[in-house]
């Protein structure tokens, strides 16, 4: 019969640092508390974060959630050792999704998950996550950080991000009266943003460069290019909504590009007519259609080809949209226009052609 305690372990030697855990909550906190506005308040580390509807102002709102990933464009943060931007693409991905919906992003909680945690990285990390809160206005109030040694080979990690907006009773989008005619306004992205890395990181080794390199496409190295985060149009958009009142629909650009994303916000009668020849596609898009032989149409499903969010609106109004836009600091253009579909028919069609 074995004594008890003989081989005296301990979650330490089975892989799992408390003290590490506790420490980076330590150096996350000032970043928490970047976060603050109206409705939340309060500290990290209770059992679950809390957020007041009405001190946000909100009379009889309705909540909408969302949820993402970074995907694997966290193999180039890791590979590359830089860890600051990729919580921006986390916050990006969720409030970019609620603000579609007319939703104002209320709050964001974050799920760390790494196979040995390293506090200085998981500080870097959610300094970015506190970043894009920051600019989308919405509170970071909790989170989970799982160490898990035999899941998560050396240095890889994953994360996952949970944001829940609002918006008044009857003020959702999209609005029930898109008609054909309309037009579709594109709003330019800030590069490859979060979708069709697995793409990407296979064009790269096709292209024999290391992330080091100096990028052939534009300033940088190509991780520094290729870490751009994802632009998060929540601000702007939420001001011509709510001053203007003419955004009949929102869509984002994500996995799936124009053919997968556009549709889900328009009635099954009508398509979107995409103007290919507006589209100015940033040098990202231009390199990696070239180098890996990747054909329009697989660029145009697969990424945002330098568009990263479309809004729908009446052509008389679309001077009025463009202008709060643009003074918000939007690049955006007239991207097409809204046409009737025959049953069975796409949701998007083409003209033009994308310039790569």
């Amino acid at each position: 019969m074995s004594e008890p305690g003989k081989n005296g372990l301990t979650y330490s030697d089975a892989g799992v640092d408390i003290d590490a855990g506790n420490l980076l909550v330590d150096k996350i906190k000032p970043h928490v508390r970047s976060t603050r506005r109206p409705g939340a308040d309060g500290e990290i580390g209770g059992f679950g974060g809390l957020f007041d509807l009405k001190a946000a102002g909100f009379t009889d709102p309705v909540l909408v959630a969302a949820n993402d990933g970074v995907g694997t464009k966290l193999k180039i943060a890791i590979d590359a050792d830089k860890h600051d931007t990729v919580g921006i693409d986390l916050v990006a991905m969720c409030v970019n999704d609620l603000v579609v919906q007319g939703a104002e992003p209320l709050f964001f909680l974050d799920y760390f998950a790494t196979g040995k945690l390293d506090p200085d990285q998981g500080a870097s990390i959610v300094g970015g996550i506190a970043a894009g809160c920051r600019e989308a206005g919405c509170a970071l109030i909790g989170g989970e950080t799982a160490e898990m040694p035999g899941m998560y080979a050396g240095g890889d990690y994953d994360l996952a991000g949970f944001a829940v907006g609002a918006a008044e009773r009857g003020q959702l989008l999209p609005a029930g009266d898109i008609a054909e005619g309309d037009v579709i306004l594109g709003l330019a992205s800030s590069g490859v943003h979060s979708n069709g890395y697995s793409l990407v990181r296979k064009i790269v080794s096709l292209s024999g460069l290391a992330w080091d390199a100096p990028a052939p496409f534009g300033e940088g190295t190509l991780a520094d290019v290729l870490m751009t985060p994802t632009r998060i149009y929540v601000k702007p958009l939420l001001k011509a909504i709510r001053e203007t009142g003419k955004i009949k629909a929102l869509a984002h650009i994500t996995g799936g590009g124009f053919p997968e994303n556009i549709p889900r916000v328009l009635p099954k009668h009508l398509a979107a007519e995409i103007d290919l020849d507006a589209i100015k596609a940033p040098a990202v898009f231009s390199w990696l259609a070239k180098t890996g032989g990747v054909a329009a149409n697989e660029m145009l499903r697969t990424f945002n080809c330098g568009v990263g969010m479309i809004a729908v609106v009446k052509a008389e109004d679309a001077e009025t949209v463009t202008s709060v836009l643009t003074a918000e600091g939007e690049t955006v253009f007239a991207l097409g226009r809204m046409v009737a579909r025959a049953e069975g028919a796409a949701g998007t069609i083409y003209k033009g052609t994308l310039a790569l």
